[in-house]
């Protein structure tokens, strides 16, 4: 693939050298400007009228724009456009569900149930769950929402033997941690927490609103209870334009040595 360069900046680096500068890096500043004078939410112009506007070519803007979208500055939601990022939302590093972080944050939380079944334990599950190989495995597969926007697929896998007669608990109890502390008695007291990047797969992409193969983030939690066993294992996929993590961090107490 060529490179169109537009213009050459000095380079810091070495003395005497120039840094070439892509024509489309040039166009996404230009396009960032134009984000930054709108409202979020503000629909983008097409890409035909910004080609013409900045006389370069269609790939050219699609390619800056794709940027900008991986950024978090744009949003691209399926069949309706690209529109200037809403701000982001954030999900903090802690022990706690969907319903207290978007409540935390004013939005209203909501979850559309999109599979609900048991599945033999692999030696992942199996291990993680601390079950026997072959044993029975809840999978529930949930679109979670904030104020009716698509935000994140949640799928948790739980012990069946452990706890029977969950998926019909689920029907009536929206949320799982409720049901477990109430019907079960389990409280979940620690976690292990672990965050990638991934591309949006095309189920992925139409169930979050959005195109294939944009920057996603994928979460996964190991769950336990105060004796230390294991509860759940979820993995979850957050739009990455819309999602931030935040945590708290604390530096630990300086260690005494015995001379």
């Amino acid at each position: 693939m060529t490179t169109d360069v537009s213009s050459a900046q000095p380079h810091r680096g070495v003395p005497g050298r120039t840094a070439r500068v892509p024509k489309y890096y040039r166009i996404k500043q230009q396009l960032l400007a134009i984000t930054e004078a709108l409202q979020p939410g503000s629909a983008m112009p097409a890409e035909r009228l910004l080609a013409v506007r900045f006389d370069t070519s269609r790939t050219t803007i699609r390619q800056a724009l794709t940027e900008l979208v991986g950024e978090g500055r744009l949003d691209r939601i399926q069949g309706k456009g690209t529109f200037v990022a809403q701000p982001k939302l954030y999900r903090t590093l802690q022990l706690t569900s969907h319903t207290e972080d978007m409540r935390a944050q004013g939005l209203t939380p909501a979850s559309q149930m999109l599979d609900i079944g048991e599945i033999p334990a692999d030696e992942k599950l199996s291990g993680l769950l601390g079950i026997g190989l072959g044993e029975r495995v809840l999978r529930v597969e949930r679109l979670r929402l904030a104020s009716g926007a698509p935000m994140a697929i949640e799928t948790t896998h739980l012990s069946a033997r452990r706890f029977p007669g969950l998926r019909r608990t689920l029907r009536t109890q929206a949320s799982l941690y409720t049901a477990l502390a109430e019907a079960y008695g389990v409280h979940l007291a620690e976690a292990d927490e672990t965050i990638e990047t991934s591309l949006s797969t095309p189920r992925e992409a139409q169930l979050l609103g959005t195109d294939v193969g944009l920057p996603m983030l994928l979460l996964s939690r190991h769950s336990r209870d105060a004796q230390g066993t294991p509860v759940e294992w979820v993995r979850s996929v957050y739009r990455g334009s819309r999602y931030k993590f935040v945590a708290a961090l604390r530096r630990p107490a300086p260690r005494h040595t015995q001379e």
